[in-house]
């Protein structure tokens, strides 16, 4: 295995060299930002799906769901506390099937294969035995916590129309749980309300009205039973994917002061099985077509001004577990890095990743808890990329993306870029774009300071590799299970930045003059 990763820098170089360059010029606009994300943007989410889970005959998620996931595995551990905090939402698919076994809930059933039940399985349970033990991980590895809540609890279907739940929901179990919640102790950054029930629904869904005077009574109870208003968590929905119609209805009926943040779901790359889906990821014009999305939840969250903006709170990629030929691999960054950089241009606050482990789009492998080569991608962006963005204008093939903001550690910006082409590397140089006049020139930025630089190439040159290479060094775990160190590559100020063929890079800039980042 130590031969194979030998050649990593040897093979990658003669692929670099076989492509031909173009030169680029990219523009910092860096007078104002255009967006600001959260702190912690990066997200994961842990699912609730048990090992029968299956889809596409296979059955990927094992036993790494909330209620099977063994905590005590020194990797796990390590790859979250290396992102210090690592931002987790616990939620999916199965959450408005389970309760909480706390005050008047006596019996804790476990999942079980049913076909009339939602999304196939019977109602589950989270015992609070269990949910101490989850709390002393988060506690141990300094998760920011986001729990997604059960909204149908105390609903029924409805016998006139198919997949709608009707009824208000009933608060009483959420209510016992938190209420054990605070008297343990226990840190919840924010409650996001239901799963994927907005609009059409997935498995099921509510009316708009409905749920926005649901999550009134969540608001109104969450300021009851947290005292402190420092301590308060906030609340987040509908947690779905995004209908313009639904979304107005459900802010206007719940009103200003009572969602803090808007989330929605984003799947673009449609189903898992697609045999398409390595052309998707590396298609600039169907990664794009998600950017209209974005800018209708903008333009809701501009109509509403929710306090904390909109989320991403969940985000696969390929539905029903994403694709096991693309998910795991280095091509899947082409569409994952992109989206967070596409996202935060349209002021999403956070972006949560589907899912840190299991399915086939884990960012760590659900047997081994190995990262897999987007968990190094997104903990790169975490370390690199500050909340304020900036717009980046250039003129070039359209193969290349790229997004910049404030470094996340003054001076300077932070830039990433994805060379989508097959056979095409570019060299960049940069200007500063000049305020208040878009008739002048800009100003070509020459730097006097090295820049660092964080290159990400697949192991072998061939985007399916699930190793990646980081300054041409295999990313692998060490004996001790540790994330490996991620040191930049500081690089002449006076050369143009090199981007290989089907790369991604990171590149900051600490003498960069931008002064929205002052």
């Amino acid at each position: 295995m130590n031969f194979k990763f030998a050649f990593c820098p040897i093979i990658l170089l003669l692929s670099a060299s076989l492509s031909f360059a173009q030169n680029v010029n990219v523009v910092i606009h860096g007078a104002a930002s255009i967006a600001k994300t959260d702190d912690n943007f990066v997200c994961v989410t842990l699912d609730w799906w048990p090992a029968e889970k299956c889809d596409y005959n296979q059955c990927p998620w094992g036993k790494v769901g909330i209620l099977n996931l063994d905590l005590r595995y020194g990797a796990l551990i390590n790859a979250i506390k290396a992102f210090n905090p690592l931002r987790i939402k616990v939620g999916g698919s199965l959450q408005d099937n389970v309760v909480y076994k706390v005050g008047e809930v006596s019996s804790c059933p476990n999942f079980m294969k049913r076909e009339d039940g939602l999304f196939g399985f019977s109602q589950g349970c989270l015992s609070m035995e269990r949910w101490d033990q989850l709390n002393r991980f988060f506690n141990h590895t300094g998760v920011k916590l986001t729990f997604g809540l059960n909204a149908l609890f105390g609903r029924n279907e409805s016998q006139t129309e198919k997949g709608l739940w009707i009824g208000d929901w009933q608060p009483q179990n959420t209510r016992d749980f938190m209420q054990y919640t605070i008297s343990k102790g226990y840190k919840v950054d924010s409650y996001e309300f239901g799963n994927q029930l907005s609009g059409s629904g997935m498995g099921a869904k509510v009316d708009a009205k409905q749920y926005g005077k649901d999550v009134i009574v969540l608001k109104n109870l969450v300021k009851e039973l947290y005292a402190h208003p420092e301590t308060e968590p906030k609340v987040l929905g509908p947690g779905g994917f995004y209908e313009e119609k639904w979304f107005n209805t459900f802010l206007e009926v719940s009103g200003q002061g009572v969602v803090d943040g808007l989330t929605h779901h984003i799947y673009n790359l449609g189903l898992g099985d697609d045999p398409n889906m390595m052309n998707k990821v590396l298609d600039p014009s169907y990664l794009s077509q998600v950017s209209q999305t974005y800018k209708g939840v903008s333009d809701v969250v501009n109509k509403f001004r929710p306090q904390l903006g909109a989320w991403v709170s969940e985000s696969g990629g390929a539905l029903k577990g994403g694709s096991k030929d693309v998910s795991r691999t280095f091509a899947d960054g082409f569409w994952y890095l992109d989206q967070m950089g596409m996202a935060s241009t349209y002021d999403q606050k956070v972006f949560c990743m589907q899912a840190l482990i299991g399915g086939n789009y884990g960012l760590l492998n659900a047997t081994t808890f190995v990262p897999n080569p987007d968990y190094y991608g997104a903990l790169l962006w975490h370390r690199l990329m500050g909340s304020t963005v900036l717009a980046v204008t250039k003129e070039s093939d359209p193969n290349l993306r790229v997004y910049a903001h404030c470094a996340k550690k003054k001076p300077g910006v932070s830039l990433i870029f994805i060379n989508l082409s097959k056979d095409r590397s570019f060299n960049i140089t940069l200007s500063n774009a000049k305020p208040g006049d878009a008739g002048k020139p800009n100003y070509e930025f020459v730097g006097k300071q090295n820049r660092e630089e964080y290159h990400l190439r697949a192991l072998t040159g061939d985007i399916k590799d699930d190793i990646v290479c980081l300054n041409d060094v295999p990313m692998v775990q060490t004996d001790s299970e540790d994330i490996p160190a991620m040191d930049p590559k500081l690089v002449d100020a006076s050369t143009p930045i090199s981007i290989a063929a089907q790369s991604i890079a990171y590149v900051t800039i600490r003498d960069f003059e931008a002064p929205a980042c002052v």
